[in-house]
C-alpha cells in the first residue's frame, strides 16, 4: 500500500448470508457484517427471505472497497437489494471496488435486484458479479446505472465504469460479460452503437429451465424500448436504454414483475 492510500481514509465493507430450508420457509443459517456494508431482513409472511443490503458510507469514491456473499441453500428463496440507490462520487485516485458472489442451490432461486447505481462525473468504479448456480437452479439479476441525475443538470463527462459477471451452472461458464466505460464517457454514450445519447441503462438476466417461456412476454413489454431480448440455452438477456433513470425504472418494474411471477419489486424500491 502507498503512502498515499495509508494517509487517506477509505470505506471498507463486508457482508455475507447464508439461507437453510426448515419447515419449508427460508431462514437465515449464518449471518456476518463488518465495517460500512450492512444487511437487514425485512418480516416475510411468505416462505421467502428479503435481504437489504445498506452502505452506510453513504456512497463509493476512490479506494472503497465492499463486498457481499450469499449462499442461497437447496430448496430455498432469497432476494437480495439495496436500502437505496448505491452512489459513486467523484474520486481524486484510485478506484472503488465492489465485488458481490452468489452461489445458488439445488432447487433455490436467486433474485439480485439492487436499486440503480448512479455514476457521478469523475467517479470510478469496478464491479465483480460471480455467481455459482446448481443444475437446477434460477437466477435473476438486473443492474441498472445511471450516469448523472439528469432532472439536476448532471452528466458524467469523464471518468471510469468496469463491471465483470461471470455466471457458472455446475461448474461450467454460461455467461460472461465485461463493461468498460472510460475517458470521454459523454461522447462515447452519445454513438449510436453504445447509448445513443441515453442517460441510463441497464441489463436484465434470467436463468433458469423456462426462460424460452418469457422471451416473448418480454419483448411485449419492451417493445418500443431501445435495447432488446435474447434467449439461448436456458438464459434470457435483455438490454434496455432510456432517457433517464425515472424512464428507465418505468420499463424495468413489469420486467422484473414478470420474471418473478407476477410479485413486484422489492418494497424498497418504493419508499
Amino acid at each position: 500500500m502507498t503512502a498515499a492510500q495509508q494517509k487517506a481514509q477509505r470505506a471498507r465493507g463486508s457482508g455475507r448470508l447464508a439461507t437453510k430450508s426448515f419447515g419449508g420457509h427460508t431462514r437465515l443459517d449464518t449471518f456476518y457484517q463488518e465495517g460500512c456494508a450492512k444487511i437487514r431482513l425485512p418480516k416475510s409472511f411468505d416462505g421467502r427471505m428479503e435481504a437489504v443490503l445498506i452502505n452506510t458510507a453513504g456512497g463509493l469514491t476512490g479506494g472503497d472497497h465492499i463486498d457481499w456473499t450469499f449462499d442461497v441453500a437447496e430448496g430455498t428463496h432469497l432476494t437480495a437489494t439495496t436500502q437505496a440507490c448505491e452512489r459513486a462520487y467523484k474520486a481524486s485516485a484510485f478506484t472503488a471496488m465492489v465485488e458481490t458472489r452468489i452461489t445458488v442451490g439445488a432447487g433455490a432461486r436467486a433474485d439480485w435486484l439492487p436499486q440503480e447505481t448512479i455514476l457521478f462525473d469523475r467517479s470510478s468504479l469496478s464491479r465483480r458479479l460471480d455467481v455459482d448456480l446448481a443444475d437446477d437452479a434460477t437466477f435473476l439479476a438486473v443492474e441498472a446505472i445511471l450516469l448523472g441525475r439528469k432532472a439536476m443538470g448532471e452528466r458524467m463527462e469523464t471518468g471510469l465504469f468496469r463491471d465483470r459477471w461471470r455466471i457458472r451452472r455446475g461448474g461450467k461458464l454460461i455467461h460472461a460479460e465485461e463493461a468498460c466505460f472510460t475517458g470521454d464517457i459523454a461522447g462515447l454514450t452519445e454513438e449510436r452503437a453504445v447509448l445513443a445519447g441515453g442517460r441510463a441503462f441497464a441489463t436484465v438476466l434470467f436463468c433458469g429451465h423456462n426462460a424460452e417461456a418469457h422471451l416473448e412476454p418480454l419483448r411485449r413489454l419492451l417493445e418500443g424500448s431501445e435495447g432488446g431480448v435474447s434467449h439461448w440455452q436456458d438464459k434470457l438477456v435483455a438490454r434496455v436504454v432510456a432517457a433517464d433513470g425515472f424512464a428507465l425504472r418505468k420499463k424495468l418494474i413489469p420486467v422484473i414483475s414478470h420474471l418473478r411471477n407476477g410479485a413486484s419489486v422489492p418494497k424498497v424500491w418504493t419508499l
